[in-house]
């Protein structure tokens, strides 16, 4: 790669995982470890989902990792030391069904929902960001097509979503509790 070479990851894979510690840090690295990433210099960056990147399966984008690695992002991340506190951090995409157009990323940390309802909020607020660069107003509750998965957005948009989440109870004994969802990009 030289110095004129723009940094488009190709691939994208999802990953997520929970820690649990006295002290808050290391709850976090737990959480990293969890989801099989800490061995990456991880590197958050914002929204978009490159145009033409691949979403592969966790456990290959995992062993095209390498120890020390700068590794770029979209992360979600909650933590609490309050014992049987509902924590829940989820990532949302969206994408155009046309590949060749970008899509968004969204990230969602919040107390006291369920994993259904933050994964549903990700994906949600992805699509409406993806909506809103076309210059188009998006009702989640009415785009959304339950049959075939898909939002739809005027005559001639329709985007497709996902996401991942991971939820937790604070810890019973009031130890640091740390839930972390993420979007990982490869370079290639």
């Amino acid at each position: 790669m030289n110095n004129n070479t723009p940094l488009i990851p190709t691939r994208m894979f999802f990953t997520k995982g929970a820690g649990h510690h006295k002290n808050k840090l290391q709850s976090f690295e737990i959480a990293l470890r969890n989801a099989d990433i800490a061995m990456c210099n991880i590197v958050p960056v914002s929204s978009i989902f490159p145009p033409n990147c691949k979403i592969i399966a966790r456990a290959r984008g995992i062993k095209l990792l390498k120890p020390g690695q700068v590794t770029f992002a979209v992360m979600a991340r909650e933590a609490t030391c309050e014992p049987n506190r509902l924590v829940s951090a989820a990532v949302g995409l969206a994408t155009p069904k046309n590949s060749g157009q970008y899509g968004y990323l969204s990230e969602h940390h919040a107390f006291g929902e369920t994993m259904k309802k933050s994964a549903d909020f990700a994906e949600d607020l992805a699509a409406t960001m993806l909506a809103s660069t076309l210059g188009i107003e998006l009702d989640p509750d009415v785009a959304w097509d339950e049959r075939k998965e898909e939002y739809k957005v005027g005559q001639k948009h329709k985007f497709v979503s996902r996401s991942i989440c991971q939820s937790a109870q604070g810890h019973k004994d009031g130890l640091w509790t740390t839930v972390l969802a993420c979007a990982v990009f490869l370079m290639e």
